[in-house]
């Protein structure tokens, strides 16, 4: 089988970037604002950190991972008040937690590399 992916795509980084994603929009948070809130942060968690993976410049992929970096804290935070409402099961804000904590790792090696 050929992997018709782009190289930043292979990278572990990018995967559980995807998974947060997915896993905010499936925990379906019940509040509508908090909800889209949410799920704004984690796309743009996943789509700045897209947009700095296949950039040469240390200057630039800096500028985006550090923007994933802010969505991703945000999307946390969304998640944690998500439960503390009401509005989202405490599980699918610990499999959140649990993703955002190992993104967190990444983003911050990424934010030192080249």
């Amino acid at each position: 089988m050929t992997d018709h992916r782009l190289p930043f795509q292979r990278l572990d980084a990018y995967g559980v970037a995807k998974e947060l994603a997915e896993r905010v929009h499936s925990a379906k948070i019940a509040d509508r604002e908090l909800r889209d809130q949410a799920t704004r942060a984690a796309k743009s968690t996943f789509l700045r950190l897209s947009e700095g993976l296949p950039l040469d410049g240390a200057a630039m992929r800096r500028k985006y991972f550090n923007e994933s970096n802010g969505s991703l804290h945000e999307t946390l935070a969304a998640m944690d008040l998500a439960v503390a409402i009401g509005a989202a099961r405490s599980a699918d804000a610990a499999a959140v937690q649990l993703l955002g904590l190992r993104l967190k790792k990444m983003l911050r090696a990424l934010m030192h590399s080249r």
